[in-house]
């Protein structure tokens, strides 16, 4: 599937459910997704039990993503975007200001931490690549 037609909102939109495919595939449960406050808004809420007898764990996923005709070569990012520069201080404070009106609106009782997922699209077949990053706060 060529995306080259895809609107930037429809491209953050299949990032986000690639993202969320990532998570459940790694032992996360999906709990709501694009929650918009005056604070600001949350991708992905999501958890996971680390161990039998710990408590849940609440996690804020922010989630950018970026066409690309190529993935990027990790040994020469010179002439690549990286979607992680959009995770920077103002973004990632306003994700956990979102956060904490979440925790406290749900009566959340456990930890909670706000995470990054950054996902590279290729533009040509729609193939993905995704790196997760946990606890950028």
């Amino acid at each position: 599937m060529d995306l080259s037609s895809k609107t930037t909102k429809e491209v953050g939109n299949l990032g986000e459910s690639i993202a969320c495919e990532y998570l459940r595939r790694h032992g996360f449960t999906i709990v709501d997704r694009n929650i918009a406050r005056k604070t600001g808004e949350l991708d992905v809420v999501a958890k996971k039990t680390a161990n039998a007898g710990d408590e849940d764990t609440l996690h804020f996923v922010e989630v950018k993503t970026v066409l690309a005709d190529e993935f990027p070569d990790p040994k020469n990012t010179k002439d690549e975007y990286d979607p992680s520069l959009n995770l920077h201080e103002a973004k990632v404070c306003k994700v956990a200001r979102t956060g904490e009106w979440y925790v406290l609106e749900k009566k959340w009782g456990g930890d909670w931490q706000v995470d990054g997922c950054l996902v590279w699209l290729r533009r040509r077949d729609g193939m993905a690549r995704v790196s997760y990053l946990p606890q950028i706060v």
